[in-house]
């Protein structure tokens, strides 16, 4: 663990991880305790799911604009504004289910509340300028976040049904909003570790969705996510049609699990392979790891193959996440980053949409197909797009290399 001790030898970086962690487990807890407070006030899981889509796509459409803003006006000035937007919308649905409004309003308030930041993007931002000249530290950092990404999705849906259970079906909604607006405040509070703004270079003013190795990356991730979210559903199906439809959290969390335990032994390692092949390596285990998932037979063996099948996820993300920050400049990293997170968010529905079609199509058991299938294609896109990813991320050293030495002349 000396890899992660050396982390938080800087200072700083404990007071942002920590206030970090906060501010994104909501994004594990809302859509399942939106489904729950909806269905339960409107007794209808059909305007439930529409609700809870419609909250999703709009930030797939919204969190990209709201990073650009970050890239351009710094963490604390944008925010701040955009999260306690988004907490007004979210208790104004609560209003809104509570005073029996019309079904309009809760469609409304869901798009409304979607401009909450990506604050896995603003930490990471944090981490690439604190370590800046230390690429194996780096190495690091992406894997602690990415570990702590999976332990969000492992807690975030316990809480929030807890939450809903205990107390009342708001509860879960509610309680994500507080999270959401106080760990974004605890971390905008901290301006010691906050990344410069950086003038954006006038040849790249472009959206970054120009770039090609982004592109790429954009593809792959939607291919990822849609490995998730049809794996989610699959499960669910599958653990019902065998009669523990109880068991699917836990066996979900398996998943999680594995890819938490893989992302720390990640982290600790120094890799000498670029990070393209790195990369590669990663998709390539995803999609071998997640064919098993045809043999299950019975929840014993189903729960093995999930763990088994979740230790390539996180060296997957990692490697991602790293590669996007380095195909794009600093001056757009986070409205990369956002793009990257909003391609696995929109891999997700369609990956759920599908899977909940071949179910119903074809019966429970062949639910795995899709993540399956999804796993390979993401492997072909990355195969395809490998040279034009190498090009990229040699141009953005090139470039970088090319901008200290101008740096050094000016000193001297």
């Amino acid at each position: 663990m000396s890899s992660y001790r050396r982390l938080f030898s800087h200072e700083g970086s404990s007071g942002f991880t920590a206030a970090g962690f906060l501010a994104r487990l909501p994004l594990s807890m809302y859509g399942i305790s939106t489904v729950v407070m909806v269905a339960s006030a409107r007794d209808s899981y059909a305007l439930a799911g529409l609700v809870s889509a419609t909250s999703l796509i709009a930030s797939v459409l919204v969190v990209p604009r709201i990073s650009r803003l970050i890239d351009r006006h710094g963490q604390s000035r944008v925010a701040v504004p955009a999260t306690v937007f988004s907490v007004l919308f979210s208790a104004l649905q609560v209003v809104c289910l509570r005073y029996d409004a019309p079904d309009w309003t809760l469609f409304a308030t869901a798009v409304l509340s979607a401009t909450a930041p990506n604050v896995g993007g603003m930490v990471r931002a944090r981490w690439a300028h604190l370590l800046k000249d230390e690429s194996d530290a780096m190495h690091t950092a992406n894997a602690l976040e990415q570990v702590l990404d999976e332990v969000c999705f492992i807690v975030g849906p316990i809480l929030s049904v807890a939450l809903c259970t205990t107390l009342f079906p708001e509860a879960g909604v509610l309680g994500a909003a507080a999270l959401t607006l106080g760990g974004t405040l605890l971390l905008t509070v901290q301006r010691g570790t906050e990344p410069p703004v950086h003038e954006p270079d006038p040849a790249q003013a472009s959206s970054p969705l120009r770039n090609r190795g982004l592109q790429i990356m954009i593809l792959t991730f939607l291919l990822t996510g849609a490995v998730f979210g049809s794996l989610e559903l699959a499960t669910v199906a599958y653990t019902e049609s065998i009669g523990h439809a109880s068991s699917s959290g836990w066996v979900l969390a398996l998943l999680a699990l594995g890819s938490a335990v893989a992302g720390l032994a990640f982290g600790a390692l120094t890799l000498k392979a670029g990070q393209t092949t790195q990369f590669l390596t990663g998709v390539a285990a995803m999609a071998v790891l997640m064919l098993p998932l045809l043999l299950a037979a019975g929840l014993p063996s189903l729960a093995v193959l999930m763990f088994v099948a979740g230790m390539a996820t996180a060296p997957t993300m990692i490697t991602g996440m790293g590669l996007v920050q380095n195909l794009v400049p600093a001056a757009q990293i986070n409205e990369g980053m956002a793009l990257a997170v909003t391609g696995l968010l929109g891999g997700n529905a369609l990956g759920s949409a599908l899977a909940g079609r071949v179910v119903e199509w074809a019966g429970p058991e062949a639910g795995y197909r899709i993540p399956c299938t999804a796993a390979v294609l993401a492997l072909l896109a990355a195969l395809a797009g490998l040279r034009t990813l190498t090009r990229g991320v040699k141009a953005s050293a090139g470039g970088a290399a090319g901008a200290e030495v101008i740096q050094v002349v000016e000193q001297r």
